[in-house]
């Protein structure tokens, strides 16, 4: 959540050009990313209201890194438009399925209610590839202004093209993947919400 809220103040940051401290926060951001999966590991501590929230926090950040850093003229605009328009489809879609797989009685209240899983979506491996891609672009774009790197480099002109082709078709992936989505069964959904939680022994 703390992730989630973050993201907007780094927007902040980068529209206000101030690269360096937007770059720290991302940084911090990305730790802190790297210790709650640590930490859900470990412990097997995953839940499905976590595997919700934690990507939905990784997009946050990623969405908004896009949409500043397309406004300060550092991303191309299509390209922008490309990984934005991808998300916002997606999200749609996965509404709508939601709704379709949710058990009856269908009400508001049992949709926006998380502990009541109906689908559970398997991340294609080019999805993942994507995924990548995008957080590779993204530090490098923010990074390049610190170091007076030019937006017209090569490399990153290259990486631009790659992770735009990759978000195209990873976006059609999900529309054409019969394992993109699993509906869950009623076994399945009563394990995941009678799963214990294995925590640390104490010492």
């Amino acid at each position: 959540m703390a992730r989630i809220l973050s993201a907007p103040y780094i927007g902040y940051l980068i529209v206000q050009q101030d690269y360096g401290l937007a770059l720290t926060g991302c940084v911090v951001l990305g730790l802190t990313d790297a210790l709650d999966g640590y930490i859900a590991r470990r412990y097997n501590m995953q839940s499905f209201v976590g595997s919700i929230i934690d990507p939905a926090a990784d997009k946050a950040l990623m969405t908004t890194l896009t949409l500043a850093l397309a406004y300060g003229g550092l991303l191309p605009t299509t390209l922008a438009v490309i990984i934005v328009g991808r998300d916002v489809a997606l999200s749609l879609a996965a509404f709508f399925i939601r709704w379709a797989t949710l058990p009856a009685p269908k009400t508001l209240k049992r949709y926006f209610d998380l502990s009541i899983p109906s689908v559970e979506v398997r991340p294609t491996a080019i999805s993942k590839w994507n995924t990548a891609l995008q957080l590779v672009l993204m530090g490098a774009t923010l990074t390049s202004p610190v170091f007076g790197v030019p937006a017209d480099f090569a490399g990153l002109v290259g990486l631009q093209w790659l992770t735009g082709a990759t978000t195209v078709v990873s976006g059609l992936g999900y529309l054409t993947s019969k394992d993109a989505v699993h509906r869950l069964t009623k076994a399945e959904v009563v394990k995941r919400l009678t799963k214990p939680h294995i925590l640390p022994k104490r010492k």
